[in-house]
């Protein structure tokens, strides 16, 4: 079997209004779905939830040539492949007929989430081709997995603690979990949010802190220690971008609440040394952002084997079988849970994953087991 086409279809749709982490602001829903196929007539579909858009779609024809001709069932070939053009190799300066000059750093997020898009089309592929879905290649097993909703974004006009009602409703239609975006507003604010937010959702619900780096290192440890009373699960993603594995480590030492992050890493090397450090509790590496599900699986290995819980970034009906196959590892997956915020993930589908009482029930169709409504992803191109 041999890779023949490789396709991009960016999808997007306006959000009724505007709304705001303590990062950036979220204008629409949009995906990229990469199509592979092939000479057997099998074909593979991935995801990209990163951008700019055109930028990334770029990126994926580029690299798509490159895959052309190799076999799709070979994923870790096509990624060591790709990957491998991200560096410098002899005699590849300058660039000439069948030689690619090491791709520019200034673009590797972007690459990465073109590998990552085309890698997960290929899994796709290989469970179509074995006639199994992927949890199944991976040995594990159809159980349920735990998911929990994520809400709380900043929006204009809403009062500052609307977010306590919002992530009830989650818990009031069966979620066991809620995750309150936060950290936007100065820290009085914000542990008056999650303080109304903890009396809203009631004590048995596990509640999560989506922090989008907001401090630096002695900030949050005061933040920890104020928002301890109200039974926070994890401190994600806590501390600014540029720190790194050894602030974690001063962080985990000092906050009694674990800490989670991944997200934003691109592959494996970067979280290993989160990992390796002791300092997280939870890693929550994204296979559509960075790198593909073959990445994913090596960090699941890792984590597995350093007591690290897996609790992949958002995508549940790709990455409830990573979780499904490491059930010893596995935390859960995420959703957010108002359909407002993600109206494509919610249209996009003929066939996927169900979510019921907060649990992932994954089918048993070939590959991730997803049917994309094509005709919904032509109404919506980007």
């Amino acid at each position: 079997m041999k890779i023949t086409e490789v396709l991009t279809h960016p999808v997007s749709i306006a959000l009724d209004e505007t709304q705001w982490t303590a990062q950036e602001s979220s204008t629409h829903s949009s995906v990229i779905l990469v199509e592979v196929r092939t000479d057997a007539g099998i074909s593979g579909v991935g995801q990209i939830h990163a951008g700019p858009m055109k930028e990334v779609c770029s990126w994926v024809a580029r690299l798509g040539e490159v895959a052309v001709g190799m076999d799709p069932r070979a994923h870790t070939d096509v990624w060591d492949t790709l990957f491998a053009l991200t560096c410098p190799r002899p005699d590849a300066i300058p660039a000439r007929e069948g030689v690619i000059a090491p791709l520019p750093r200034s673009a590797r997020p972007q690459i990465m989430a073109a590998i990552a898009g085309i890698d997960i089309a290929l899994w796709d592929i290989k469970g179509k081709a074995a006639g199994q879905p992927v949890y199944r290649l991976l040995g594990g097993v159809n159980r349920p997995v735990f998911i929990y909703a994520t809400g709380g974004t900043y929006r204009a006009g809403q009062s500052p603690n609307a977010c306590a009602d919002e992530l009830a409703q989650f818990v009031a239609r069966g979620y066991a979990g809620v995750k309150l975006k936060c950290c936007g507003l100065n820290m009085d604010a914000e542990v008056e949010r999650i303080a109304a937010t903890r009396a809203a959702i009631g004590p048995q619900t596990l509640f999560m802190l989506d922090m989008n780096a907001p401090y630096a290192l002695d900030e949050c440890i005061r933040f920890a220690h104020r928002v301890e009373p109200h039974g926070i699960h994890w401190l994600e993603e806590p501390l600014h971008w540029y720190l790194q594995p050894a602030d974690f480590v001063r962080l985990a030492a000092a906050s009694p609440i674990p800490l989670a992050h991944g997200e934003r890493e691109l592959t494996r090397f970067t979280v290993r040394d989160f990992i390796a450090s002791g300092a997280i509790r939870f890693v929550q590496f994204d296979s559509t952002r960075a790198a593909g599900f073959t990445e994913s699986v090596r960090i699941a290995h890792l984590a597995e084997q350093y007591g690290v819980r897996i609790a992949p970034h958002q995508v549940p009906e790709l990455h409830a079988h990573l979780c499904a196959a490491f059930p010893d590892a596995s935390f859960g997956v995420e959703t957010s849970g108002d359909p407002k915020r993600n109206p494509v993930w919610e249209g996009m589908y003929l066939e996927r994953a169900q979510i019921e009482a907060g649990q992932v029930h994954l089918n048993d169709r070939p590959g991730f087991g997803v049917e994309i409504d094509w005709k919904f992803v032509a109404r919506h191109k980007a």
